[in-house]
């Protein structure tokens, strides 16, 4: 049965990767929510997508100097409380908090060492396949996969499960019934993003996708 993930919580129904968002991802019955870790200059793992937040890169900024609105990751880790959490690490050598130590990556599985939840509860995901392998390096029960705007080809799929990772999350253009048959067959699951059309999301449901992240959980639930 098809997943629906709330895409930095549900985003259209209060402020992206916010507290209010997660809660209300739960609130219309999401099975996951995604939402993205960065850190911050001491060190602090907090949620927002972009790199910088009023302008000043969070990397530069003290967890205190940052927006209310902008939750620790353990907050927003306890918002989610119900559903499952694909964490997002945002590692690319474009923005100003790069690093190829993979700061974020060992944080978050600490994060998430000190949880009583079980492994299955969390679900890493990175454009950067350095991360990922990271995380999946320092615990492999955690579930992991590989995230790409990119077509998959059958030499990514191959290296995924090699890497030993769960699935792949591959941009919802570049998704259709030969590629989830493929991800199948070779034993990964398969998540897309980001789907905010409902008739989009069915035909993806009716192929057999695993997940559909996205803004509008609760029109993507009736819909299916």
């Amino acid at each position: 049965m098809t997943q629906v993930i709330a895409h930095r919580g549900a985003s259209r129904l209060a402020k992206e990767n916010t507290i209010e968002a997660f809660q209300a991802a739960v609130r219309v019955g999401a099975a996951g929510i995604e939402l993205d870790a960065r850190r911050t200059s001491d060190g602090v793992l907090v949620v927002h997508h972009d790199p910088l937040v009023d302008g000043r890169p969070i990397i530069s900024s003290a967890a205190a100097e940052l927006p209310e609105w902008v939750p620790t990751l353990s907050a927003a880790l306890d918002a989610c409380a119900g559903a499952f959490v694909n964490i997002e690490i945002k590692n690319s050598p474009d923005e100003p908090d790069f690093d190829p130590g993979e700061t974020v990556a060992v944080a978050v599985m600490a994060e998430l060492r000190q949880r009583p939840a079980p492994p299955a509860t969390w679900l890493i995901s990175s454009f950067r396949i350095e991360s990922v392998d990271r995380c999946r390096a320092l615990d492999s029960d955690v579930p992991t996969a590989w995230l790409t705007a990119n077509p998959v080809l059958p030499e990514h799929i191959a290296a995924t499960v090699t890497a030993g990772h769960t699935a792949i999350h591959p941009w919802v253009p570049t998704v259709n019934q030969a590629l989830i048959d493929s991800c199948h067959e070779a034993g990964l699951r398969i998540n897309t993003w980001t789907c905010n059309d409902p008739e989009r999301a069915v035909q993806m449901a009716t192929w057999g996708i695993d997940g559909i992240c996205t803004d509008v959980p609760d029109v993507i639930l009736a819909a299916l």
